[in-house]
């Protein structure tokens, strides 16, 4: 039985800030709102495009009520997908790590991406084909830190009882693992206002080249 890595998306494997940032200030400028900067952008990610939304209008003025989000969000989308990799590239070290990782586990990603959007940028980065499963926002009608979605990717793995580890890059990827019982690392470049460090994951790396030992002696 082989292990399974369950990876984050955005902030982990690809860092999609330029092109997230493209879309939202888009939002924000057609609603007359002043632009965000890149900094200010990276504390906004992990909870998916909605959640983004409400974020950048609470930071750029009066907050957007959520009963009001919906054409907001249509146009984010659109903007997006037609830019989903314009300036998006892997980190450093990712695409050798999968390329090592590929034969030794069952890899699967799980993001709180819309589904259709997390597919486009896999396959546009050439990065679909070293995933068994890809889970995005929309397949279920719970996303993360909602445990079910992390045992929907074991599933589609089919490695349901097999060891399990998830490496991401935020609170939200530390809360899935803890509820769905499995460790995690965290890089410690991606996307949190928090530091990782101060996120109570098993461990913490620079490097994404150190997931494959680190995560075998977490799953011993």
């Amino acid at each position: 039985m082989q292990p399974a890595y369950i990876f984050d998306l955005d902030g982990t494997l690809v860092d999609t800030a330029p092109d997230l940032l493209s879309a939202t200030n888009a939002v924000l400028h057609q609603a007359g709102r002043p632009a965000i900067e890149p900094d200010g952008l990276r504390a906004m990610v992990g909870m998916g495009a909605r959640a983004l939304i409400l974020k950048a209008f609470a930071a750029t003025g009066e907050p957007l009520a959520e009963t009001d989000l919906a054409p907001h969000f249509e146009r984010f989308l659109t903007y997006y997908r037609a830019h989903i990799a314009a300036q998006s590239r892997p980190f450093p070290g990712v695409e050798a790590t999968l390329k090592t990782l590929r034969g030794q586990a069952r890899l699967g990603v799980l993001t709180n991406k819309p589904q259709g959007l997390a597919d486009v940028l896999l396959r546009e980065l050439g990065l679909e084909h070293y995933f068994h499963a890809i889970h995005g926002a929309g397949r279920l009608d719970v996303t993360k830190p909602d445990p079910r979605v992390f045992h929907h990717v074991m599933e589609e793995l089919g490695e349901a009882a097999a060891p399990a580890i998830m490496i991401g890059d935020s609170a939200t990827d530390v809360a899935t693992a803890r509820a769905a019982g499995v460790p995690v690392i965290l890089v410690d470049y991606g996307y949190t206002q928090t530091p990782a460090q101060e996120l109570g994951a098993d461990a913490v790396i620079s490097d994404f080249r150190r997931v494959p030992p680190l995560a075998a002696a977490l799953l011993g």
